[in-house]
């Protein structure tokens, strides 16, 4: 089983997402979490509610700093954030592949609840074709 670090800025919208998806779509091949290098300190509700509306299991995910996960090792180190993309990470031990993919931030979006909800299922059908692209 390959181990996968998903990062991003803040951890409560993409990689959780990310990570979720990677479990659900990869289960047996991949083990995934995710961090964050500013951590909000919340899950966001709509990363929750966008993953079962799509019939995916969140689990029990949990805001966290990427300090976490210093001096582990894994397979894959896949940043889903411009932001965390630019910004030194902790050193991960051994050989990892870095991918970056860059999707738009779903908790920035203003507006009705159906845009809300548009910008976090695009955010997710983003994530899950790259997982099915790179990964499967």
């Amino acid at each position: 089983m390959k181990n996968i670090l998903v990062l991003c800025t803040g951890n409560s919208c993409r990689s959780i997402l990310a990570e979720a998806l990677i479990n659900d779509l990869g289960a047996g091949q991949y083990k995934a979490v995710s961090a964050g290098s500013q951590p909000t300190g919340e899950v966001h509700p709509k990363s929750i509610e966008t993953l079962i509306r799509h019939g995916i299991d969140p689990g029990t995910p949990r805001n966290k700093s990427w300090d976490e996960f210093a001096g582990q090792s894994f397979d894959y180190v896949i940043t889903v954030c411009d932001a965390a993309a630019s910004v030194p990470c902790p050193v991960f031990h051994g050989p990892h592949q870095k991918l970056h993919w860059s999707t738009p931030a779903p908790a920035a979006t203003t507006g009705s609840e159906e845009d809300i909800n548009a910008a976090f299922d695009n955010a997710f059908h983003m994530l899950k074709s790259r997982i099915e692209e790179h990964l499967l």
